[in-house]
């Protein structure tokens, strides 16, 4: 058995594509339209992940944009989705930067929570052991749910 790709369903394509893409800094491998099934499916690997990805040998992210509006209820109860970070501090520094409100700072230096367009919560992990405590995290109230 291998893991394939988690698919979460967005509303508004060019809004996520730049949260996923221009902010969180993932990169879009490959897409799929079909007109009968009015759908788009658009994949998307960690940059780490790219080549294996575009060997069809990573997981993927998988958006699923339906043409016809539905209002989707999910994000916390989806669960999470989690990626590994190699710095948590100037991650969340640069999507701070770029309007991500971070719902869960990294107060213990190693852990965050953001949410994307749709809702759906997005962990960051510090890559090894947790960083040194330190400001303005340590101190940054919770915002939201995450």
């Amino acid at each position: 058995m291998q893991f394939l790709h988690t698919m979460i369903r967005v509303a508004d394509v060019d809004a996520s594509l730049d949260f996923y893409c221009n902010q969180l800094g993932l990169v879009e491998v490959r897409r799929h339209e079909s007109e009968q099934g009015r759908f788009t499916l658009i994949f998307l690997s960690a940059p780490g992940d790219l080549e294996l990805a575009q060997e069809r040998q990573a997981p993927l992210l998988e958006l699923t944009h339906n043409w016809d509006p539905e209002e989707y209820q999910g994000g916390r109860n989806f669960g999470h989705l989690a990626y590994r970070v190699d710095d948590i501090y100037a991650t969340c520094q640069q999507l701070m930067d770029s309007g991500v409100v971070i719902n869960r700072p990294p107060r213990d230096g190693r852990m965050a929570f953001i949410r994307s367009p749709d809702g759906i919560s997005i962990e960051l992990l510090q890559t090894g052991e947790a960083l040194e405590l330190k400001e303005p995290w340590l101190s940054m109230e919770s915002s939201g749910s995450w």
